[in-house]
């Protein structure tokens, strides 16, 4: 009877699968995957926001479906499949952007279309999604999503507040501020100060949190 019994939907090993990229695991400051959108889409919390709830969107639906395909998908095109089922889902996410927060899809550019190409997926498809039942590997789609979605929140607040002075288009740095001579971090505007954002940010983690939980 007891080999029979299911696994309880969120037991303590499925919500490792979804909290474990949180941190430990965590896609781009652990595994330094995607770190090109990351530098691209974080200029605005708004854009990076909308991004990675597009990848998480993406990486948990390509997941579940390659896990109910991989037994019926033939190893030498595993690949093409795997593109292709992630390709439609971008199609799809592309066109309820445009529909729903245009001027955001504007503002990201060629960046959604890049998400088929973004390693997260594949690497997450490859090394868990074929291998793995449909629940877990949705959960392990979401928790790496979201993962991603944690450091481009992070990246997009700092370098939106410091170099403009708001947070989703609100001004939080009153007027009086700069008339004292406050000035805008303009550097934090540009690609190069992300890269530099990025590697603090792995710094930070590798240096008080990632010890901890090895």
């Amino acid at each position: 009877m007891s080999k029979m019994e299911k696994e309880p939907l969120f037991s303590a090993k499925n919500l490792k699968y979804l909290t474990g990229p949180f941190s430990a695991n965590n896609p781009v400051i652990v595994q330094i995957l995607g770190i090109c959108s990351a530098l691209a889409v974080t200029v605005q919390l708004k854009p990076a926001i909308v991004m990675a709830l597009s990848v998480t969107v993406v990486t948990a639906f390509s997941n579940l479906v390659m896990s109910l395909l991989r037994n019926g998908v033939p190893s030498r095109i595993r690949i093409i499949v795997q593109l292709v089922v992630i390709a439609a889902l971008v199609i799809l996410v592309d066109q309820v952007l445009k529909a729903f927060v245009y001027e955001v899809s504007k503002q990201l550019s060629v960046y959604v279309g890049l998400i088929i190409t973004n390693c997260i997926l594949m690497g997450r498809l490859e090394a868990f999604a074929m291998m793995n039942k449909p629940w877990p590997s949705f959960l392990d789609g979401v928790g790496n999503g979201l993962g991603y979605a944690l450091i481009l929140v992070i990246m997009g607040a700092v370098r939106e507040f410091l170099g403009r002075g708001s947070l989703l288009g609100f001004q939080l740095i009153p007027e009086g501020a700069y008339d004292f001579g406050y000035v805008n971090n303009g550097m934090m505007t540009m690609p190069a100060m992300a890269l530099i954002l990025v590697g603090c940010v792995i710094w930070v983690h590798r240096a008080y949190i990632y010890k901890e939980e090895k």
